[in-house]
């Protein structure tokens, strides 16, 4: 069996590089103080709630307009978007390398930045979207014209999902929407909110909850305040529909069918996640190794102690074991798709979630007191990758969707 990367991935990555280098980077070098991973708080707006600066945000979209300019950006998408259809596969490879390179603009992954586009919420219009909707939204959605928030997430519901409480009722032509999301990300700049609410059936059932897309500025539509998180800065917002009020045409997908909507959205992601958290925790475990080469301790290296060596031993075996699955379950998802290996995507994401956060930990271990402190980027890094063991499933709702199959039960 040939386990080598196509031609065409390899190629693509070594060009992807050279564009960082050469154009990406010198954003960085430019706003320094952007940079500077010890310094958060310069991309965050105190005055307004903790979400990023409005610098910040020009700085992530001027990369990501020279992305798309260079042709790296829309790689994934369909070509009807632009893109090149990327295989599952690709993404996975691309996703560990960028994280692979350590902390920066190429993948800042705490807004979900990426010089090569993760867009979900690109795909769930682009698949289950009107023709109205779709010249409305999707080219300026891809081209970063606008942004688009999901709200599926409440404060009394996370991963249970089907018993979300905002409910969504018919008057005449239009629907009036009235509930509470929580971490509804992105809000601060999106133009409309991918908002779920139960039209029919019974809580606890997917069926009957349907997908509106509810345009942030309408009357009715609230948000007290954004969640400060481990990092920062933050755009989870909290947000309350009050008797929100918006026409028949903003139902995306079949009416009480809108979790379709989400499953495409979480599928995409979780793979890509986990191999991103991948790409971080090989980082941390090549930096510390490295740091071992340096550091001598009682007259020897520290490589020479097998009590070092075998924490990066066991870190490294991990990592190897989890790169083989994600790509055989991203070649799995290429073959028979994204929902037909939903087990296997839960056991890479919550293996490569908690991986990237025991490599970060451990690097931090072996650095010592220097590890410890914001000098390297350890704590950052554990601190970002630590939200994916709970954002968009929870470790123990992977733990349910695998014993789902294991034992036939939905």
């Amino acid at each position: 069996m040939d386990m080598s990367l196509p031609e065409d991935i390899t190629a693509f990555i070594a060009d992807l590089d050279c564009f960082i280098d050469e154009q990406i980077k010198p954003i960085e070098q430019a706003n320094p103080e952007y940079f500077d991973h010890r310094r958060e708080f310069t991309r965050t707006d105190i005055d307004r709630g903790g979400i990023p600066s409005r610098r910040w945000r020009e700085i992530m979209r001027e990369a990501r307009v020279l992305a798309d300019n260079s042709g790296f950006y829309r790689y994934p998408l369909p070509k009807a978007l632009g893109g090149q259809d990327a295989s599952n596969v690709a993404m996975a490879v691309i996703r560990e390398h960028l994280a692979h390179r350590g902390p920066g603009l190429h993948a800042e992954l705490g807004h979900e930045a990426s010089m090569v586009a993760n867009l979900p919420l690109a795909l769930v219009l682009h698949v289950y979207g009107t023709a109205g909707q779709k010249e409305q939204y999707l080219e300026r959605l891809v081209s970063g014209d606008m942004e688009m928030a999901f709200g599926l997430t409440e404060p009394n519901h996370g991963s249970d999902a089907t018993w979300l409480e905002t409910r969504a009722v018919r008057d005449g032509d239009d629907w009036i929407i009235t509930g509470a999301k929580r971490w509804n990300s992105v809000i601060d700049v999106a133009e409309i909110d991918l908002v779920f609410a139960r039209t029919s059936g019974q809580d606890g059932k997917a069926e009957g909850i349907s997908a509106f897309l509810v345009p942030t500025s309408a009357d009715g539509f609230e948000v007290p305040f954004y969640w400060w998180t481990f990092n920062m800065p933050t755009d989870h917002a909290e947000v309350r529909l009050n008797r929100v009020r918006v026409p028949s045409s903003a139902l995306i997908g079949e009416e009480g069918r809108g979790l379709d909507c989400a499953q495409l959205f979480l599928h995409e992601n979780r793979i890509r996640q986990a191999a991103s958290s991948l790409g971080a925790a090989q980082f941390c475990i090549d930096r510390a190794r490295e740091y071992t080469e340096e550091r001598r301790i009682f007259g020897r290296k520290m490589r020479d102690y097998e009590g070092i060596q075998w924490q990066l031993v066991e870190l490294q075996i991990e990592a190897e074991l989890v790169r083989n699955t994600i790509l055989k379950t991203a070649w799995d998802m290429d073959v028979r798709g994204k929902t037909a290996v939903s087990d296997k995507v839960a056991m890479v994401n919550v293996r490569g979630n908690r991986l990237a956060c025991d490599a970060a930990d451990r690097a931090m271990q072996i650095h010592g007191g220097i590890g410890y402190s914001r000098h390297y980027p350890f704590e950052y890094i554990y601190r970002h990758h630590r939200r994916y063991r709970i954002t968009e499933g929870s470790d123990e709702l992977q733990y349910r969707r695998i014993a789902a199959s294991m034992w036939n039960f939905s």
